[in-house]
């Protein structure tokens, strides 16, 4: 699991990001503010450890334009305490809030509770601009109409709605494929995307996979 720290105090991001890779935890950390919100959203994690009081930006601020595009879960780690704190913690989208200096031993299990609630295979389904995609029976459903997928058809979709409005390189699409042990080349990937926009506009997903000219695939 890779998870982000987006933290401005060098000596606690330093001591986080120890303790979490102590943890068997791969860890980033963000040292450059002026562009922030645009800097996490280029960044592939599962958690995001996020302050509240950065340079340039409001942590409320940046949880708010992250969860429009990230679905991983995001931990408030910070030194303000009231109860306003907490609560636009929640109305911001974090998913939970912990307040320095943390104990090193509630702040690991809130991690690992986020993580493991936010695993997909949790769910039935994932949702993404009123297209369902079944993750048991890999069939994408639209309006009233529903197709089935092959398995690289269902694997392609899928990393593309765990990083909706995110473009994916074809370097990022194999990679992630050749990750679970499942060879494709980008001639077999090409083809792939191909058949599996043939099968959306079937049931009226017309564009719904789209390119960006010399970039990858987003949705």
């Amino acid at each position: 699991m890779k998870l982000l720290i987006v933290e401005d105090d060098f000596k606690i991001r330093e001591e986080l990001k120890i303790l979490l890779e102590s943890e068997g935890y791969q860890v980033e950390a963000i040292d450059f503010f002026q562009n922030i919100i645009q800097d996490i959203i280029g960044k592939e994690y599962d958690l995001l450890l996020l302050d509240i009081n950065l340079p340039n930006e409001n942590g409320f601020t940046i949880c708010k334009e992250i969860k429009k595009r990230k679905q991983a879960p995001i931990i408030f780690v910070t030194s303000r305490n009231k109860e306003e704190d907490e609560l636009n913690s929640i109305l911001s989208g974090g998913d939970d809030f912990v307040v320095k200096p943390y104990n090193k031993y509630i702040l690991l299990e809130k991690i690992r509770r986020a993580l493991k609630l936010n695993d997909p295979t949790r769910y039935k389904e994932i949702v993404v601009h009123d297209v369902l995609l079944d993750l048991h029976l890999s069939k994408v459903k639209y309006q009233e109409k529903e197709v089935e997928l092959t398995r690289n058809e269902f694997r392609i979709l899928y990393y593309l709605f765990l990083n909706v409005g995110q473009v994916l390189s074809k370097e990022k699409l194999i990679q992630y494929l050749w990750n679970d042990q499942y060879y494709l080349d980008e001639t077999i990937l090409l083809v792939n995307i191909n058949r599996l926009r043939k099968k959306l506009e079937d049931i009226g997903l017309n564009d719904f996979v789209k390119t960006k000219r010399g970039v990858g695939y987003f949705v």
